[in-house]
Parts: structure tokens; C-alpha cells; sequence
């Protein structure tokens, strides 16, 4: 069957404009295919991770957007003295929208010591020293930076919130990059925001041994006398829980991945009928030349096959030239998830359309392959 590949090529390429039509509508569904699954993948990898299990989030509890949960800044040596916990960090958050987004800004302001200690930044422009220097200094994570074109030194405003940008990081999460940093009481003392003395929430990090459940239900329980309740979660499940509503629509949205799918398999079926109907005499010859029904079958199945595979290979780079450069992330509440390409998505979109280019072609080769030859040759 190899040695006829070229002889598949020069017949999807004699009809070049219906071959190129169909390739390109593969490649416009397997994208938008491609895309949905990047971004439910990347959702999906938000809640894994050993650091997202040994990591609990103190929030206010009945409270849902950054903006409604205020917790007093010193729970946080309380909750250190609390078995099982190695470090309570106190966090005040800021962002320019609560609601789903692709272009939310993210601030986290911590104490200057913890940031240092318990963010793992690789700074890749700036310095730590001028970060030190200014109380107004900021990190911003490289992924928001390139999105919102933040060069070192400048003066950068957002809503209330105006920083100097010291430095920009890498992160070992994809999410972290699109986060800003600045000091804890630089963020809570921005005008509108009036939250000194109190924190947005508390990052609580668990010792080695530390049962994670005991932990969250001993935080929970000390404060539910308190000024204010809270609501103890490991650090997947609260981002899990604060996206359970993005969650529901990126599910609806994974259907018009499916329907992509069937629109590949109709065109791709569509164009090999055609091809198969335009060539009743030329298999006919074939077949007096010696070829077997299983050889005509399997040029035809070729064809439909090479059209939607090349056609998923185009969406699937596409796909992979949009995501990558581009640092796309979908937010809500503060809560970001980084759409990256992954390898997995790459390999389930090629096999895709190597699958529906297979389905599509069988009912078109199978009527090339039994065709009768007198009545064939009586076409040409």
C-alpha cells in the first residue's frame, strides 16, 4: 500500500480546490476541538498536585468573591500554634473583576518574609533589592506582564491599585504567572480597599505527617465562636469549589467540541462520496489492471484518511500557535486557570481525526470496492 501513496496524492491533489476546502474546514473544527480541550485539560490540572493537598486556604466562611471575606490578621499566629501546621500566611487579594474573565488581574499581598520564603519565584528581569527598596514595588508573574506589556521600573495603575513594577518571575505553576505580588500592607492599605488589620484569606502550610481533614476541622472549629467564621478547604478543593460554576459551562461547552468533531466526519464522508462518485470508471479500470476489491478499498480509506489527518495536524498547530505565545487564562473569583497546549490534548485531537477520517471513508470505499465492472466501465 505504500508504494501507492503517491498515487493517492495526485488524486486528492486533481481536484485540488475540493481537497484544499476539506482540509482547511478539518483543520478550522479539529481547532476549535483542540482549544475546548486545552482549556477543560487545564481546568481539570487545577485541583491536582501534592502542594494543592498539603496546602489549606482559610476563607470567610459564606463568603464567595475576594471582595466579601475579611478575616483578621492575627488568626494567623493563632493558627500556627494549632497541631500539624508548619506556616499561617496571611494573604490580601485584589482583582479588577470578580466575574469570569480571559484578562483578569490577580494581586496577592503578602508579608515580605513569607513571599521570599514560601513562593518559589525564579525573578527573570528586576532584582529582589529593588523590590526591598520600594513600598510600592511589585512582581508580576510573566504571563500577565507579556499581556499587559509591563516593562521594570514602570508605573503601572489598575483600578485603585498603582504599583512599581520591580521585577517579573517565572513559577513552577502556569497559574502563578499570571498572578502580581506586592507587600501585604501596601495592598491593604489601598484607597477603596480599607482592610488593614484584616486579610482577604490564610494560606495554611501543613507539616509532613499533618492529617489535612483533622486540620481544616480544628481551624474551623476554633473560629466558629469568633468575630468572624471561616471556611477551611485543601487548596484544590476551594479552587475547585470557587470555579464550580465556570466548571458547569466549560461541560456545555465541551458539546460543541463533539459537534466539531461530526462536522469533520460529515465533510470529510461528504468529499470522499464525491470522490468516489467522480471515479466509478477509474476504479473499474483499476480493477481490469489487476487490483483487488481490499486494494480499491484501502486507496479510498487513504484518501479520507490523509485529508482529515493532515487537517488535524493544521488545527492541532493552530492550536498549539495561539495557546502557547499568547499566556491565554480563564479567571473567576480570583482563581485563574492558566489554557496551555499540552501534549495530551495535541495527541487526542490527531487521534481524533485520524479515527473520524477512518468512519468517514469506510461506507464510501466499501461501494468503490463491490462496484461491478461492466457497469463501471459503462460510466466512463
Amino acid at each position: 500500500m505504500l508504494r501507492l501513496f503517491p498515487y493517492v496524492l495526485k488524486s486528492l491533489w486533481r481536484n485540488r480546490t475540493r481537497t484544499l476546502l476539506t482540509v482547511s474546514g478539518s483543520a478550522v473544527a479539529l481547532f476549535v476541538f483542540s482549544v475546548l480541550g486545552a482549556v477543560w485539560d487545564s481546568y481539570d490540572r487545577i485541583g491536582g498536585g501534592e502542594q494543592n493537598e498539603r496546602t489549606l486556604v482559610v476563607f470567610q466562611a459564606n463568603r464567595f468573591c475576594p471582595a466579601t471575606s475579611h478575616l483578621p490578621e492575627d488568626y494567623a499566629p493563632t493558627i500556627e500554634k494549632l497541631p500539624g501546621v508548619a506556616a499561617a500566611i496571611p494573604i490580601q487579594v485584589f482583582t479588577n473583576n470578580c466575574r469570569a474573565s480571559l484578562d483578569v488581574v490577580v494581586f496577592h499581598g503578602l508579608p515580605i518574609e513569607q513571599l521570599r520564603q514560601q513562593r518559589r519565584l525564579d525573578l527573570i528581569l528586576g532584582d529582589w533589592s529593588r523590590f526591598d527598596k520600594s513600598h510600592d514595588a511589585a512582581l508580576a508573574g510573566r504571563t500577565v506582564a507579556n499581556r499587559r506589556g509591563l516593562k521594570i521600573g514602570e508605573k503601572w495603575t489598575i483600578g485603585d491599585v498603582s504599583v512599581t513594577i520591580a521585577g517579573i518571575f517565572a513559577a513552577q505553576s502556569a497559574a502563578e504567572e499570571n498572578l502580581i505580588y506586592t507587600r501585604l500592607d501596601f495592598l491593604q492599605r489601598t484607597p477603596g480597599l480599607n482592610a488593614v488589620g484584616s486579610v482577604t484569606q490564610l494560606e495554611v502550610v501543613l507539616e509532613e505527617a499533618a492529617d489535612a481533614d483533622a486540620v481544616c476541622r480544628a481551624i474551623d472549629e476554633r473560629f466558629r465562636g469568633g468575630p468572624v467564621p471561616t471556611d477551611t478547604r485543601p487548596q484544590g478543593a476551594f479552587q475547585a469549589s470557587t470555579l464550580a460554576d465556570l466548571a458547569e459551562m466549560l461541560r456545555m461547552v465541551r458539546y460543541l467540541g463533539y459537534a466539531c468533531v461530526g462536522l469533520v466526519l460529515a465533510l470529510v464522508a461528504a468529499t470522499t462520496v464525491m470522490t468516489v462518485q467522480d471515479r466509478i470508471g477509474e476504479h473499474a479500470l483499476l480493477q481490469t489492471l489487476g487490483f483487488s476489491p481490499p486494494r480499491i478499498f484501502g486507496l479510498v480509506l487513504a484518501e479520507s484518511t490523509l485529508m482529515s489527518t493532515v487537517g488535524g495536524l493544521l488545527g492541532v498547530c493552530l492550536t498549539a500557535a495561539l495557546l502557547g505565545p499568547t499566556g491565554l487564562a480563564l479567571s473567576a473569583e480570583a482563581v485563574t486557570v492558566a489554557i496551555r497546549p499540552s501534549l495530551n490534548v495535541a495527541l487526542t485531537g490527531l487521534a481524533v481525526a485520524v479515527a473520524v477520517g477512518i468512519l468517514a471513508g469506510i461506507l464510501p470505499a466499501w461501494r468503490a470496492a463491490v462496484a461491478e465492472i461492466v457497469g463501471s466501465l459503462q460510466e466512463i
